[in-house]
This record gives structure tokens, sequence and C-alpha cells, in this order.
């Protein structure tokens, strides 16, 4: 390995083992938090779904003006950026360790107030320090291939974030999860202060920037939009079953609660494998081609799942492995033909943070979609937890098993349309795609 191979690793992995933290808050966010109020502190699902809807919802609205914050910060300097990192880290893990250890209340009600005043923190903090890193790397530059390098590395340390979120908490409780969570935010935060304090370069802009200042930017280029289209309907697809799968391991599977959280470690290990082959598809058949196989294997995967049973274990193991290993395509392309769309656009260096904002928007508010929706809709159709009535359970097949690959047909059909037959748009600035 050169020494310019060797040091752009070093710059990698400093960069994106923040990562890990980040993704070991998301998951507990979006599978642990919901199971948890419903079936420990009695929280109705509808109302549960209805707090979550709009907590989603109002940070997701934040995000692009947090992306705007974010790019006067870079403009500022480096300082500015790492103050604001840290402070938002302390205010992630208070509002972390506050949702898992509340206090006790005489009513539902009061819970549902707790989880809505610190699921929104929680939310807004992951937020602030998500983009601020993410548009670290932006401002790196470079072709597709470099680009998807930088952010499998980011994606790597955050997909092994995930299994230990997955893991952690069943084998250790939520006090060592916390714990851990404090300890690896210090770590990652430490790791990508080298990087600043190394100098490598990263592009300036300045924070009077009349581009950077027009807040709607980015939701005016078709270009951004197209990608959008595809961005939200995948993503819808792939948030829905990661709300459910817990009522669907417990109550359709009817697998113990010692082994549910080996299928999430599973999933997202088999996502962390994948990375390298992703790549070198990558450099073999450019991002949006890579982003469709990673998208018809995950339907082909997921085909099965609505007649699955109990103890169909390790046929859902099989579908876990299968569609972990098409998630490594979500987790690399996305970010990297972002990146492309900005570097082509002609707005990196003055835009990323709001790119970003508005990319986050979208991606919680796929979230938003699944949680604040399909939890009443399973509600309104006769699903309890623990109750496994053959209605209840019938609809939450559908909602697990059939939904997303519908979901999921739509966001191919788009990504061809726009992005791989013969008319659609091709990107060349700085490296093709």
């Amino acid at each position: 390995m050169s020494e310019t191979s060797r040091a752009a690793q070093t710059t990698g992995a400093s960069y994106g083992l923040l990562a890990l933290p980040l993704s070991f808050v998301a998951l507990p966010m979006y599978v642990n938090l919901p199971h948890a109020y419903a079936t420990h502190y009695a929280v109705p699902l509808t109302t549960l779904g209805l707090v979550l809807l709009i907590s989603r919802l109002l940070d997701a609205f934040i995000d692009p003006w947090m992306g705007r914050i974010s790019d006067v910060l870079y403009a500022k300097s480096n300082q500015a950026v790492g103050t604001a990192a840290f402070a938002l880290a302390a205010l992630l893990l208070v509002s972390f360790v506050a949702l898992f250890f509340p206090p006790l209340f005489a009513s539902t009600s009061g819970y549902v107030a707790w989880v809505a005043v610190f699921v929104s923190l929680c939310h807004l903090t992951y937020s602030g320090l998500s983009i601020l890193h993410q548009a670290w790397a932006t401002r790196l530059g470079g072709d597709a291939l470099q680009q998807g390098r930088v952010i499998a590395w980011r994606e790597a340390a955050g997909l092994v974030g995930v299994v230990l979120a997955s893991l952690l908490p069943a084998l250790a409780g939520w006090q060592t999860t916390s714990i851990f969570l404090g300890a690896s935010l210090l770590v990652g935060l430490w790791a990508w202060s080298r990087v600043f304090q190394a100098n490598v370069p990263v592009l300036s802009s300045e924070a009077a920037s009349p581009t950077a200042n027009a807040m709607a930017l980015p939701i005016r280029q078709s270009l951004f939009l197209k990608l959008l289209a595809v961005f939200m309907l995948n993503g819808i697809a792939s948030a829905v079953p990661a709300s459910l799968v817990m009522f669907f391991v417990e109550d359709q599977i009817q697998a113990s609660s010692d082994i549910a959280p080996w299928f999430l470690g599973a999933y997202f290990m088999a996502g962390v494998v994948s990375l390298p082959v992703w790549l070198k598809l990558i450099r073999q058949r450019g991002l949006p081609k890579t982003w469709g196989v990673g998208m018809l294997m995950a339907i082909v995967s997921f085909a099965s799942v609505s007649f699955l049973g109990p103890g169909d274990e390790l046929l859902f193991l099989g579908v876990c492995v299968a569609s972990g290993i098409a998630l490594g395509a979500d987790m690399v392309v996305p970010g990297a033909l972002l990146n492309r769309v900005i570097d082509h656009l002609g707005h990196r260096g003055e835009a990323e943070g709001l790119y970003l904002g508005w990319w986050n928007l979208i991606s919680k508010f796929n979230l938003a979609l699944a949680a604040g929706l399909c939890l009443p809709l399973l509600a309104s159709w006769g699903y309890a937890p623990g109750a496994r009535s053959a209605e209840g359970l019938h609809a939450l097949s559908l909602a697990y098993g059939v939904l997303p690959c519908v979901l999921k047909t739509g966001a191919v059909a788009a990504l061809f349309y726009f992005w791989i037959q013969p008319s659609a748009t091709s990107l060349t600035s700085r490296g093709n795609l």
C-alpha cells in the first residue's frame, strides 16, 4: 500500500469512527423505544405513534436550518465546528439516558410527556451532530470511487454501531449501553479532531455567501429532486420493516426475547461484510446501477417474509442476512451520489450543509411516516402487541413483508427512469459515475 493510499485510509477511519455512536443512538430510537414504551409503560400504540410522528416531523423540518448553521460554522473555523460538536454530543447522551431511564409516573400521560420532550431533544442533537459530520466528508471532494471509500468508512463504522446497539441492550442492559455510548462519543470526537489537526484539505466557504443563504436552493435543483424521489421511496421501504421488526419477531415468528437481537445483529453485520463487494461493483458499474442491484436483491430477499410463521427462526435469519447484504448498497451509494450531485451543480464549498439538511429531512420524514402511520394503522386493523389474533397477525405480515416490496419496486422504477436509462442524467464532474 502506497503512502498516499495509507494516509487516505487513516483519514477515512479517523473521520468515520464518530458514525459508530451516532448509529448506536439511531437504532434504539426507531426500534427499541416504541417497543419499550408500548410494552413496559403501557403507552397506547396510537398515542405513541402520534408523538413520534410529530417529534420526527418537527425535527425533520428544522434540518435545513441546521444545515445552514453547519455552513456558517465551517466558514468560521474548525474550532467552532469542534465546540459545537462536543456540546451536541453531551446533550445527545443526556437525552438518550433520560429516555431509557424515565422516572416513575402515576399514569401513562406522564410517560407520553416525558418521551415527547426527550425524544425531541435527542432527535435535534443527533441531527446537528450528524450534519456537521457528514458535511466534512462532502467538502473533501473527489470522484465517485473516492467519495464511496470515504463514505464506506463512515457507514462501516455506523453499521458496527448498529450491530452493537442491537445486541448490547439485551446482553448487558441499558445502563452499560448508556456508558458505552458516552465513551464511544468521546473516542469518535477525538478521532475526528485528529483529522482537523492534520490539516486535511477541506473546501472552505464564505459565511456571507448568497448561495449558502438561499435556504430553498437545494429544492430548486431538478437533479437533486430526482435523487430525492428515489431516496424517499427506497427509504420508506426500509423504514417500515425497521419500525415493525421487534413486533414481527415476537408475535409472528414467536422467537424468544433472547434470540430476537441476534436477527438484527445478523442483518447489520451482513451489511458491514458486504461493503467491499459494493465498492467493487461501483468501480465496475457506477453508482446508480449498483444501487439498483441492491434494491432488487432486497425485494427478492423480502418477498417470502409474509409467509413465515411460528418456529421459522432459521428462515427468517436467512432473510435477515440476504436483506442485510442489500443494505450495504443503501449505505454507500445514496450518500456518494448526493455528493456527486452537489459537485455537478457547482455548490461544493458553498452549501453542503443545506443539501444535507434537506436530505436528512427526507430521511427522517421516512421514519416518521413508518412509525407515525404504520403503528396506528396496525392498531386499527386489529393488531395488538402480544395478543396474536389471526386478524392482527395477518395485518402485521402484510405491513412488514408486502408493503416494503411494493415501495422498493417503485424506487427501482424511479431509479431507472431518472438515473439509468440512456436518456437519464449523466454526471461528469470530477470523475464519472
